[in-house]
């Protein structure tokens, strides 16, 4: 064993319970400080507010009779809101705000009233979690830093559908007229995205609020007379960084019952497209089996893989499309799957089946979404249905024949 003057063998102390407990502890603390809380931290705040609001809402009566499950089917639910009058929802959506606002099939603009209301509860939350001293210092940053995002999602102009202040956060946003659209649009995006990764003011367009906007400009450039609305949809949870989370299809099953859920839940006239980034397309592979018909089209960009070996292993209806810039990282993972690591065949190869998009100018993996690119363009032909002026990477010319 390696000696030290005064601190050897003979004198036990390496060896003694004590120095062990003492250390163990110590490791704890530096821990629980580098994540923003002490050792001493003791709140009263719920880990789970919607799960909560959910249990209440199951408990309760309404006129004297038990209220539908707040995870009903859609139609189950849009039907319950339609036999309400306007009191009687405002009513249901004054009390339990955060269930109404995360709920599919209850009316659009009833949601976003709900969830600015939710939003605003979390807000005063934080507001306290900034101040307390029980915090470290790195953790009422962060109490301020998410009380100040939430105050930018309860802006009167913003339509955000679904809201869940439980963990890193989920968020979805709409852009454009949901109730009237004719065409909708989903993006999907990938890991490290939550409550604080929502929108970014430097290189906005690759965060999910950005890249929702983008899109939806594109897409009014594209087709003016078109009625479309775009999601940003960061309401799943998500891997943080490119770690095992990000290697394995656990969080994307979860989040493919999720979407799912979502599209159930949009009207069966409206024409889907989905747009799906990096991990995110691991979700809408997952999902593309079940999805319903009104879902047309699901363009992947930057893929580690859909969890599929090809097109026809999609099990999907839709028209598959996919791009990837030549400066992508992401064309560096392994394209297959053992053991549970790794999500299948690569998307852009022309056997796996899906017609392969130009990503000109797309710059990197982030970098789809941004203005000017070939990229963006492509992805609001398909989401306004224009297809057959896409334009096909070179290695897939007759990407945009038999359209049909």
């Amino acid at each position: 064993m390696t000696s030290f003057p005064g601190l050897g063998p003979s004198s036990g102390f390496l060896q003694s319970t004590a120095w062990r407990a003492s250390l163990a502890l110590l490791v704890v603390f530096v821990m629980l400080a580098l994540t923003g809380w002490t050792a001493i931290r003791s709140t009263k705040e719920d880990a789970n507010p919607l799960a909560t609001a959910r249990a209440a809402w199951q408990q309760a009566t309404f006129h004297g009779r038990p209220l539908p499950a707040p995870d009903a089917a859609p139609a189950t639910l849009r039907a319950f809101f339609a036999t309400l009058d306007r009191a009687e929802r405002q009513q249901l959506t004054d009390r339990f705000p955060l269930v109404v606002g995360n709920m599919d099939g209850a009316p659009v603009s009833l949601r976003y009233q709900a969830n600015r209301s939710a939003i605003d509860d979390a807000r005063k939350v934080e507001k306290r979690r900034s101040g307390d001293h029980r915090l470290t210092p790195v953790g009422r940053q962060e109490a301020a830093r998410l009380m100040h995002r939430m105050e930018s999602l309860m802006s009167p102009d913003r339509q955000i559908l679904a809201f869940d202040p439980a963990g890193s956060g989920r968020v979805a946003e709409v852009f454009g007229d949901l109730a009237t659209a004719e065409r909708v649009s989903v993006v999907v995006p990938g890991v490290d995205t939550n409550l604080s990764t929502f929108e970014r003011t430097a290189r906005a367009t690759t965060a999910p609020v950005g890249m929702a906007k983008s899109l939806y400009r594109a897409e009014r450039n594209a087709s003016p007379g078109t009625r479309t609305a775009v999601i940003a949809w960061a309401d799943y949870t998500t891997p943080a960084g490119v770690g095992v989370e990000a290697a394995t299809g656990q969080l994307a099953a979860a989040g493919a019952l999720r979407l799912r859920s979502l599209v159930s839940a949009l009207p069966s006239g409206e024409s889907v497209s989905l747009f799906c980034h990096s991990y995110g397309s691991v979700v809408c592979g997952v999902a593309a089996r079940d999805l319903p018909d009104n879902v047309t089209d699901i363009a992947v960009a930057g893929s580690p893989g859909m969890r599929a070996g090809s097109l026809s292993g999609l099990g999907t209806h839709a028209r598959v499309w996919a791009m990837r810039d030549a400066d992508d990282w992401i064309q560096d993972v392994p394209y297959l799957e053992f053991g549970g690591l790794g999500h299948g065949a690569d998307p852009v190869d022309p056997s796996f089946g899906a017609r392969i998009l130009s990503a000109e100018g797309a710059d990197g993996h982030a970098g789809y979404f941004a203005p000017g690119t070939q990229s963006l363009h492509n992805f609001a032909l398909v989401g306004v249905g224009a297809l057959g002026s896409v334009d096909c990477a070179a290695s897939d010319p007759r990407c945009s024949t038999d359209l049909a």
